[in-house]
């Protein structure tokens, strides 16, 4: 019979060769390599639905590039999991272009680059998209903006041909301005200068048309300025909400005013049916409505003085006004 020392003996040799063995079999846990060494490029050509970016990828961390581009969100650190382009594979350089973004939003963006280890990123960038465009028959291009549930242009209307291509008259004299039974534009003071921030000035007759607009637009409705007053806190309020702040077109006070929705009102003044002569410039801004009831013609009247806006009603057709237009 063996001593049960001896068994005792025999069990602790086998429990260590054991613990030998199973060290021995351990794998070593190797960490994964290096991912992409990737650089964020500028963002540009920004409009209200597009951007241009893109990356340069200077080192490929030992493993092929598969897959490159430049991932964007409204959040500060987007990722291949957010909105993203696939722009080749490899190393070097590439341009990605971004699509299907919102007018007037802050957007983040940096470029990735993804190897057999993993995704590495640059920096980020941030931008922001422009507000959408309209191009009318002139080639005149336009912005616009969404007002409550309606989309207004942000610039006073300045063609001088319908939408269908038939040229509006110009009329420069005051005596002819005042005897027009028929279509008729001018620019602000008969001043060419004037084109660009204040607009064309059109008579009721060419409002009338139903041509005036570019296609997809309308000359404003009483019921559409009432909308947008409305919207704006009524007549008490809407008039410093929709002026253009400053007194670099508007004289001195422009009380009130914030452009709160960015409508930026500018005071062409108006074309007097009088003599035909210009009245109130940078002070006030009067714009056509497209409503004719029983010969009162109506109109919306800004003024510089107050913050108040005025929602009038007038029966003579000749008076040359702005026109802003809105999204049918």
């Amino acid at each position: 019979m063996k001593k049960p020392g001896n068994i005792l003996i025999c069990v602790f040799i086998l429990s260590g060769m054991s613990l030998i063995l199973t060290n021995g079999c351990k794998k070593a846990t190797n960490s994964p390599g290096p991912v992409p060494v990737v650089i964020t490029d500028t963002v540009s050509t920004i409009t209200a639905t597009t951007a241009a970016c893109g990356g340069i990828i200077t080192n490929d961390g030992g493993s092929t590039v598969t897959t490159r581009g430049v991932c964007w969100s409204t959040g500060l650190s987007p990722t291949i999991g957010d909105s993203k382009t696939k722009d080749g594979a490899g190393a070097g350089n590439f341009t990605s272009i971004l699509t299907g973004l919102t007018a007037t939003t802050t957007y983040y963006v940096r470029a990735y680059a993804t190897n057999s280890n993993g995704t590495g990123y640059g920096s980020t960038m941030s931008f922001m998209t422009s507000l959408p465009t309209i191009t009318d028959i002139d080639g005149n291009i336009y912005h616009a903006v969404t007002i409550g549930t309606q989309v207004w242009m942000v610039e006073n209307l300045k063609t001088t041909r319908y939408n269908d291509g038939s040229s509006i008259p110009y009329v420069e004299d005051p005596d002819a301005w005042i005897g027009l039974t028929s279509a008729g534009y001018s620019w602000p003071e008969d001043d060419p200068s004037n084109i660009t921030p204040y607009g064309a000035m059109y008579n009721w007759y060419a409002v009338n048309t139903g041509k005036l607009a570019p296609t997809g637009w309308h000359v404003p409705t009483n019921a559409d300025w009432t909308t947008l007053i409305n919207f704006a806190g009524g007549e008490a309020t809407a008039g410093g909400k929709l002026k253009a702040m400053g007194t670099l077109y508007w004289a001195p006070p422009n009380t009130g005013a914030t452009d709160a929705y960015g409508f930026s009102a500018l005071p062409a003044g108006y074309r007097s049916v009088v003599n035909g002569t210009w009245v109130d410039f940078n002070y006030y801004a009067l714009f056509w409505s497209a409503t004719d009831q029983n010969g009162n013609v109506g109109r919306i009247r800004l003024q510089n003085d107050s913050d108040s806006l005025n929602f009038q009603q007038i029966g003579l057709y000749t008076y040359g006004f702005s026109v802003r237009c809105i999204k049918n």
